[in-house]
């Protein structure tokens, strides 16, 4: 293989060209939007810098190892700092709860809840530990091509009890509720219901304690911003601002994509870091066998979308953390209502992102950037007119901001706006305005997820939260090195 094309630079994408131009593999990646970063757009407004998200960096090792491969270091282009606590948990009661990896004030404050659920922990951190080694470590580079590869798997994930959810393993262990929200809540990170989801998504638990949890200064911005450059002393091309129309086929070949401006490039293999739905459905829409994937994806199950409020205020918070969760008062029912029932909770919980408490320079002197989020049904379930149910909801949220952590929120405001549903599937072509792609469910991971590598047509590949192993920035850097296996392995 001497040419590949990767279209969309996100996070996968950006990682699985760096793979590809480190070893060799003339590489150009194809942006449809004005910056690289995919869902880790980021925008300038009065000042203020804000990140769209994912903002939590966790496995920086598995970031680092992308300089590694040219020898090169991640310090270079990218400073990434730690955060303490990971986050601060807080109730509508008014209890916190500071989680982080240090032993002694996390038994504290679990033994403030309950002091029985001290040993539980104990308990449920050994578990975490043996599904990371078995499901992060062992299979979460790992591409499943076919059913072969899952009947291997499955020993470790029956021993594991994988068909258990997240929620359901943590209150085998610990009693207190709010304990098992604070250990089970990371799956909606991912997209994932903690009701729902595999149990095997412990594992994130594992991963946080050991790796911790980091940021990079000026924003997630910055670490795209580190990978675009990383990618281009390498050799590598970017195209920005020109959406990919169409991967084109000969027989059962991919051979190369037509952009938005008509220009044709030609390529020995294509990777897609684009929604997986889009992908299909769209940019092959004259591929047959395509349209078969199509049609089956579409009865799978889609991650929730999300609604986020990003807002400048004047003042600085040191004592709000750089990440908060507030939950509300549900959190069975409010999950239920999210998933399954398309209700736009009147009760949202919250993740408040709160950079300039570690890197100032992102807002004007005296003043700080947030962003609120709420995870909310997708179009699928409900699909409301966001012109008009937006700034209702932009409203509840900025209300329990300000009944919770700063009361004349609504004086402070310097400037603010929302982003969507409808702006996900506007932007990003995500199916039914899914944040995640699919729903991480058991059913719906490793072998029954995208595959790395089409069925049909192959040497077309797939990159990013919709194959395997899913979402997040250690998911999607993941599935770039196993993508990369496979093109470099099959060398075309």
């Amino acid at each position: 293989m001497n040419k590949a094309i990767v279209i969309g630079a996100g996070f996968g994408g950006l990682a699985l060209a760096i793979r590809l131009q480190s070893a060799g593999v003339e590489t150009t990646v194809v942006e449809a939007r004005d910056k690289p970063g995919g869902r880790a757009y980021y925008w300038e407004r009065d000042g203020f810098v804000f990140d769209a998200g994912p903002t939590v960096i966790t496995a920086p090792q598995a970031l680092e190892e992308l300089w590694a491969l040219s020898g090169d270091e991640m310090k270079r282009d990218v400073t990434l700092v730690p955060v303490s606590p990971f986050y601060r948990l807080n109730w509508p009661d008014g209890t916190n709860f500071d989680y982080s990896n240090d032993d002694l004030k996390l038994k504290q404050q679990i033994g403030r809840l309950d002091p029985h659920d001290i040993e539980g922990y104990g308990k449920f951190l050994d578990y975490s530990a043996g599904v990371y080694a078995e499901g992060y470590e062992k299979l979460g580079h790992a591409a499943f091509l076919d059913a072969a590869s899952m009947v291997k798997a499955a020993p470790a994930l029956a021993r594991y009890q994988a068909w258990r959810s997240v929620y359901s393993i943590v209150s085998s262990f610990v009693k207190n509720e709010k304990l098992r929200q604070a250990l089970s809540f990371h799956t909606l990170l991912v997209g994932g219901n903690p009701m729902t989801t595999s149990a095997v998504y412990a594992l994130i638990h594992k991963l946080e304690r050991d790796g911790g949890v980091w940021f990079a200064m000026g924003g997630t911005n910055k670490l795209v911003r580190g990978m675009v450059t990383l990618f281009e002393r390498l050799g590598g091309t970017l195209k920005l601002a020109d959406p990919v129309d169409e991967i084109t086929t000969l027989g059962d070949r991919t051979t190369g994509v037509v952009t938005r401006s008509g220009e044709r490039i030609a390529a020995d293999a294509v990777a897609c870091n684009s929604d997986v739905m889009h992908s299909y459905g769209t940019l092959l829409k004259k591929s047959r066998s395509a349209a078969r994937t199509h049609e089956k994806l579409s009865r799978k199950r889609f991650s929730p979308s999300l609604f986020v409020v990003h807002f400048g205020v004047k003042g600085t918070w040191p004592g709000i953390p750089h990440h908060t969760v507030l939950f509300g008062p549900r959190y069975k029912g409010l999950l239920a209502d999210i998933y399954d029932h398309g209700v736009l909770p009147q009760d949202p919980s919250l993740y408040l992102h709160h950079p300039t408490v570690t890197d100032p320079s992102m807002a004007p002197e005296g003043c700080s950037t947030f962003y609120a989020l709420a995870p909310v049904p997708h179009q699928g379930r409900f699909p409301a007119d966001w012109s008009r149910v937006g700034p209702l909801f932009e409203q509840r949220i900025l209300d329990e901001i300000g009944r919770r952590l700063i009361p004349d929120i609504r004086d402070r405001i310097v400037t603010k706006f929302s982003y969507m549903p409808s702006d996900f599937v506007g932007d990003l072509n995500a199916h039914l305005g899914s944040a995640f792609s699919l729903e991480p469910i058991l059913t719906q991971s490793a072998y029954f997820r995208v595959h790395n590598r089409d069925e049909h047509i192959p040497n077309l590949y797939f990159v990013g939260a919709g194959t395997h192993p899913g979402a997040g920035i250690p998911g999607v850097v993941g599935s770039a090195k196993a993508t990369a296996k496979l093109m470099l392995e099959r060398g075309e």
